[in-house]
C-alpha cells in the first residue's frame, strides 16, 4: 500500500463535509479525545459533526445537554440505522461501531447521513489500513497521535502512506490532559486551541 500513487484506486471525495481519520501510532494514547476535540471544532449549534468511533461497539451515553444540530443528526442516524449505537453529546453526535469488517461497512453507510457536516472517524491502529481499502469512505485528511521519541519511524511510514493517497496529514505530539479529554468526549470543548496548535484543526477540516 505504501507504494500507491496519489489518488490511485480512489474516486472523488463525497459532495459533503470533510472526512478525517484519527488514529494512534504505536502505543501513543489520547487519540479518542483528540478525535472528539476535532469533532467539537467542526461543530456549530445548528450543524453537528459526526464522531464515529470504531473502537467501541457499545452505545455512547447521551448527555443531558445537546445542541439542536446534534439532536437532528442523532434522529437522522437512528431513522436510517435503527440498531446503531448513536447519541447526541453536547455539540457533537457520536456513533459507536465494532472494530471489524461490519463496522467498516457501517462507516460507509453512515457518512452520507452526515450530509454537509464533518465526519471524524476514530480508529484503533490495526484498522487504519482496512479503512483505507474501503473506497466508499474516501477520507480527506488524517490526524495521527504519536510520541515522536518512541515511534518516529513508524509515524514516518504511516504518514507517507497517507500522503501518497492524497490525504492531508497532521501529527498531535501530546495527548489532551484528562480534564480537556473529558470535555471533548462530552462534546463540550469550547476552544480548539486547548488541544491543537494554531491552524492545525482548520487545515484538517478544510473541505
Amino acid at each position: 500500500m505504501s507504494g500507491a500513487r496519489p489518488g490511485e484506486g480512489w474516486t472523488a471525495p463525497r459532495s459533503g463535509g470533510p472526512v478525517v481519520l484519527v488514529a494512534g501510532v504505536g502505543k501513543a494514547s489520547g487519540s479518542r479525545p483528540a478525535a472528539a476535540a476535532l469533532a467539537c471544532a467542526a461543530s456549530e449549534p445548528d450543524r453537528a459533526a459526526l464522531l464515529i468511533d470504531l473502537d467501541e461497539g457499545r452505545a455512547p451515553r447521551p448527555s443531558l445537554i445537546a445542541t439542536a444540530g446534534a439532536r437532528t443528526l442523532e434522529r437522522r442516524l437512528s431513522a436510517h440505522m435503527p440498531d446503531a449505537a448513536v447519541a447526541s453529546r453536547g455539540s457533537i453526535c457520536r456513533l459507536g461501531l465494532p472494530a471489524d469488517e461490519d463496522g467498516i461497512e457501517r462507516i460507509a453507510a453512515a457518512l452520507p447521513l452526515a450530509r454537509e457536516s464533518a465526519a471524524i472517524v476514530h480508529l484503533p491502529p490495526g484498522q487504519l489500513r482496512l479503512v483505507l481499502k474501503e473506497p466508499r469512505i474516501r477520507p480527506t485528511a488524517a490526524l495521527l497521535r504519536a510520541d515522536l521519541t518512541q515511534d518516529r519511524s513508524l509515524l514516518a511510514l504511516a504518514a507517507r502512506d497517507l500522503m501518497d493517497r492524497g490525504l492531508r496529514v497532521a501529527v498531535l505530539k501530546q495527548p489532551p490532559n484528562p480534564v480537556i479529554s473529558r470535555l471533548a468526549l462530552l462534546g463540550a470543548l469550547p476552544v480548539p486551541g486547548w488541544v491543537f496548535p494554531t491552524g492545525l484543526h482548520a487545515r484538517l477540516l478544510a473541505a
